[in-house]
């Protein structure tokens, strides 16, 4: 049965009904139990995996009034793909992946194997609003992803007025995004969409995800050090800490091209200023942090002992600080 199918079947049994703030489910009730149209907000990581494998088992598969949903921004590793690929063959549940488009109906229904690797969606992103995001205007969250799946779920006949559920993967061990997400209630781009977090009304905190996944015959192929998965979601996100993004440009420099194509696109076509023609202002440009990484590696290799004095540079391998909050989520454990 394909999704369009399925919510036709739901909309025969299902009245519409308007969003509302967050509300604690009642004791002893399951709160990975579907019981009206609900979106599923799949990351790619560990932790929203995880939230879909609860949900699966609470309803008995997935049932005809929810879908599932995975927005690729390009950027992803190709792990990650993989990762999801993998959940659909062998959970037996469809995923819909979304691209973002700038023109038409804002967006594209793609697969594993059409599935943009090279930042095209991002990129196409960045020229139609002529600007890069940064953490004070993170449109990479709302285009790419947010705006993207709601534009599918309005193809799939969900409108404004109707509300509906969504289920993020936030853990219980995750209190700050918790008691944001709450206080709002609802969603930022549908203020009839109610934001629902499973996870964290069960109290499912991160090592109870790791456990499950030593469990499984397949995990996501990514390194998780310290209950951080440093490759997930957008490899080189300008929101994860400066020290680990050095720390990936330097495992393997090529990484940083794409972001460093982007600045430069922008700040020969589109900035009037040097400040909107980087991903952060607070740290050095992606080119640099290109360039410094390739040179360490030919000090290490001549074994010269030469001090770091980029006081940027080395304020930035000292950062270890968690951006903030994104729709990617903290997809770590």
């Amino acid at each position: 049965m394909s999704t369009i199918e399925m919510f036709d079947g739901a909309a025969a049994v299902k009245k519409p009904r308007v969003g509302k703030p967050y509300v604690a489910p009642p004791a002893g009730r399951d709160p990975f139990r579907i019981t009206d149209r609900t979106a599923i907000s799949l990351s790619g990581g560990r932790t929203s995996a995880y939230m879909l494998r609860r949900i699966l088992e609470s309803n008995g598969g997935l049932p005809e009034c929810a879908t599932v949903m995975f927005a690729n921004t390009g950027l992803e590793h190709e792990a990650t793909l993989e990762f999801v690929a993998t959940i659909e063959q062998r959970w037996k549940v469809p995923v819909t992946w979304i691209e973002y488009r700038p023109d038409g109906i804002g967006y594209a229904v793609v697969n594993f194997d059409t599935a943009a690797r090279d930042g095209e969606p991002y990129e196409a992103m960045i020229r139609k609003e002529r600007m890069l995001p940064n953490p004070v205007m993170r449109i990479c969250t709302s285009r790419l992803k947010i705006r993207a799946m709601h534009r599918h779920l309005a193809e799939l006949g969900w409108k404004d007025g109707d509300g509906w559920d969504q289920m993020i993967g936030i853990r219980a061990d995750e209190p700050g995004r918790i008691a944001r997400i709450r206080a709002r209630g609802t969603s930022t781009e549908d203020a009839d969409e109610s934001m629902l977090m499973p996870l964290a009304d069960a109290d499912v905190r991160k090592r109870e995800v790791g456990g499950f996944w030593m469990r499984q015959p397949f995990d996501l192929k990514l390194r998780n050090i310290n209950g951080v998965t440093k490759d997930g979601n957008c490899v080189l996100c300008f929101l994860k800490p400066g020290a680990q993004v050095l720390s990936l440009i330097q495992e393997e420099p090529k990484r940083a091209v794409w972001y460093m194509r982007q600045e430069q696109v922008v700040a020969l076509e589109f900035a009037k200023t040097d400040d909107g023609a980087r991903f952060r202002n607070d740290r050095p440009s992606y080119a640099q942090m290109h360039a410094y990484a390739l040179a360490q590696a030919d000090l290490f290799r001549a074994a010269d002992p030469k001090a770091v004095t980029d006081e940027l540079m080395v304020k930035l391998m000292a950062d270890d600080t968690p951006g903030p909050d994104c729709f990617c989520g903290n997809d770590d454990a």
